[in-house]
């Protein structure tokens, strides 16, 4: 993943702000397939690719967390066969790069309810988490049967839980203790969504963590998508003003 012997160095650019939260709905596997005649399962092996170095130079740029959108809840519904190359194409990855991972200090998280998967996916999420658990680099989220709704639905019931109990009042629960139950809460929200193959749109992705995060669409499907694609997205970033509700004047004030 970061090259033969190669060490993680920095990219940083003096002149570039960089989100520490980058969260990227990796779209366009299929288009860029059938734009070659080739298999949908084709693109997705190409997308593996992308993943390498966008993980690669997102580590290196100094980025705290990225979050790659690998499997949505709603993707089951696709063709068996797709599925079922995903579901290989995943579990291959996971039991090739993880130790790539760990000599690189970066933390694996997988969010998203891992028990719709089957036991040897389940068997090697648990491994992979275990082996790189107390690396503290950059932390890689993959969110694989995930949907926001869910994601929130979870949390409630565990709130809702806690209040049955009578650990909690429902008057009293408030947004942080949703965050506290929600998935990654416990990591900054996305700064910065990135979203390929020209959709603009989040699809059920992270609905209560992007609640201030800039967004940036590029058309490029995502096997396309290279270092210098991730850059231009940060620069794109750079340029944003974050006001979080303040005016121009506060955030001045706040940092003159």
């Amino acid at each position: 993943m970061f090259g033969k012997k190669e060490k993680l160095m920095s990219e940083s650019n003096t002149d570039r702000k960089i989100p520490r939260h980058v969260a990227i709905i990796m779209d366009g596997n299929n288009r860029w397939a059938k734009k070659r005649l080739l298999g949908g399962v084709s693109g997705h092996k190409a997308g593996v690719k992308a993943v390498r170095t966008t993980v690669e130079h997102c580590a290196r740029s100094g980025v705290k967390v990225l979050t790659l959108y690998a499997f949505s809840s709603e993707n089951w519904a696709r063709p068996q066969e797709e599925v079922n190359a995903l579901m290989d194409l995943f579990l291959m990855a996971l039991k090739r790069e993880v130790k790539k991972l760990a000599s690189n200090n970066i933390r694996l998280r997988i969010i998203g309810d891992t028990t719709a998967f089957n036991k040897s996916i389940q068997k090697s999420i648990k491994e992979a988490e275990a082996l790189t658990k107390e690396n503290d680099g950059m932390t890689l989220a993959i969110a694989a049967n995930y949907g926001g709704h869910w994601d929130i639905t979870q949390a409630m019931q565990k709130l809702a839980k806690k209040v049955q109990q009578g650990a909690l009042s429902p008057e009293d629960i408030t947004d942080a203790h949703i965050t506290d139950e929600i998935m990654l809460g416990d990591l900054p929200p996305p700064d910065l969504c990135i979203r390929t193959a020209g959709e603009q749109r989040i699809s059920n992705f992270l609905l209560w963590q992007m609640a201030y995060t800039e967004f940036y669409f590029t058309p490029e499907y995502w096997p396309d998508f290279n270092k210098e694609s991730l850059f231009k997205a940060f620069d794109s970033f750079s340029g944003r003003i974050r006001r979080f509700g303040r005016t121009d004047e506060q955030l001045q004030k706040e940092n003159p």
